[in-house]
């Protein structure tokens, strides 16, 4: 009998021809390492929902900066948790603010490393909110003035790049108008374009102290069942002034990645947020997946996708094991 087929497993007959033929690939250049900047002495705290990631002081930066210029990562974004919180952030935008001492620093000690700045007022707040609070009312434009200064204060302690986390409408005419206005024309902006109400958050809330005291963040997030909606939010941000587009989270919404991308001539970002990292990793201590291969996966799906770069905790186990596997 004569069969007609392709062999498509000629492609597949070895590991180096594998490698030969793979069309998306990872290094340490993909990835951006959050990190959290407690403020206060003598804090290294491992947070519990998330292994293998810290809270960090001042006093143990050094320590933290090396391990992450040791792995080969150039780019960490920045977390504050600040000791005294009040209704408006005001240690978002202080000169003083843990974030804006963090940058310094770093940019001292470390001037290659690129700084992207989280600007939002939810880990600075009382309520825990993005923006300001009027009864149980998130107040939209009220807030972008203090995001606005948030982000003149990144830039003015040496931030390389600006991203605006808040979900405000508004919130990059505004920054980008603001910046421009304080001289930061060349700071780029990282929109956090397209960012879903999602479940997949709950241990970030623990690693940045920021969960909100009241309600939720629907009214300000994406519905998770909407993809028209987030072409409007990224047409939007493009049309504000935008230099990156976020997409967030990243692994329940790759759809999503592959669209912005499709559409939008600008750098994508996925951010591999804190659930997805979780629960690999509580899987993999419980023996139920490979841990390595799983995140591997998962890296090179967001690639795949559409994804330029991508935001995740698991920045320091793929490099090693992408420097293992030369």
């Amino acid at each position: 009998m004569e069969l007609q087929f392709s062999r498509h497993r000629r492609l597949r007959t070895s590991a180096s021809m594998r490698a030969l033929v793979r069309e998306n690939h990872l290094t340490p250049d993909d990835f951006i390492y959050p990190l959290f900047i407690y403020e206060g002495e003598n804090i290294r705290r491992e947070v519990s929902s998330m292994p293998g990631v810290f809270q960090v002081s001042m006093d143990n930066l050094k320590a933290e900066m090396d391990d992450i210029v040791a792995h080969g990562i150039k780019s960490v974004l920045l977390f504050g948790i600040p000791t005294t919180k009040d209704e408006c952030g005001t240690q978002a935008f202080h000169d003083h603010g843990i974030i804006q001492v963090a940058t310094r620093w770093i940019k001292e000690h470390y001037p290659e490393i690129i700084i992207v700045a989280d600007t939002c007022l939810c880990e600075y707040t009382s309520h825990g909110h993005c923006g300001m609070v009027e009864g149980d009312k998130i107040l939209n434009d009220e807030s972008l003035e203090l995001l606005v200064k948030t982000a003149i204060a990144q830039a003015e302690a040496g931030a390389d790049i600006i991203a605006p986390s808040n979900m405000m409408d508004g919130f990059v005419t505004a920054i980008r108008a603001g910046l421009d206005e304080a001289g930061f024309k060349d700071i780029p902006i990282m929109s956090y374009a397209v960012k879903y109400a999602s479940a997949f958050y709950g241990p970030f809330r623990e690693a940045a102290e920021g969960a909100p005291q009241f309600g939720d963040r629907k009214t300000y997030q994406m519905d998770p069942a909407n993809r028209m909606e987030a072409f409007r939010e990224a047409e939007s941000d493009v049309d504000e002034g935008a230099d990156f587009l976020i997409v967030k989270p990243g692994m329940p919404y790759l759809d999503i990645v592959r669209d912005v991308k499709n559409n939008f001539n600008l750098p994508v970002v996925a951010y591999n947020v804190s659930g997805e990292y979780s629960m690999i990793k509580a899987a993999a201590a419980n023996g139920w997946v490979d841990e390595k291969q799983t995140v591997m996966e998962m890296l090179i799906a967001f690639k795949r996708a559409g994804a330029d770069l991508i935001i995740t905790y698991a920045a320091k186990d793929a490099c090693r094991w992408l420097k293992e596997d030369q």
